[in-house]
């Protein structure tokens, strides 16, 4: 698969705890993007961060929070992000999802078969 020049990245805020149908969302995301073909995607998990409940989450040791913040980031070209992103918002309980215009500049395996 190759992307070059205009693409669009999507954020997905969510909470570590977050579940879709009985797993953790951020796992039923990636699964659910490598099925449909998305060209890749990162989960990134927060130090710390808050919603629209504004309920701190933290990992500072006196304030040790059990659902910290995670990010999901999904970059491709913008028919494959819009045909999947109604199935995202659905599986999305609480949280933000975000669009960004963006240009690739190199997507490509390395080289010698990893």
């Amino acid at each position: 698969m190759r992307i070059e020049g205009p693409a669009l990245l999507v954020r997905m805020y969510l909470g570590e705890h977050d579940q879709w149908q009985g797993r953790p969302l951020y796992q039923a995301v990636v699964e659910t993007l490598r099925a449909r073909g998305v060209a890749g995607t990162t989960v990134l998990r927060g130090i710390e961060g808050f919603g629209a409940h504004a309920h701190l989450h933290t990992t500072r040791l006196l304030r040790l929070s059990e659902d910290l913040p995670i990010l999901i980031e999904v970059v491709d070209q913008e028919d494959r992000v819009r045909a999947v992103l109604p199935e995202l918002e659905r599986m999305l309980g609480g949280g933000l999802i975000t669009l960004e215009r963006v240009e690739v500049i190199a997507y490509r395996a390395p080289q010698g078969g990893s």
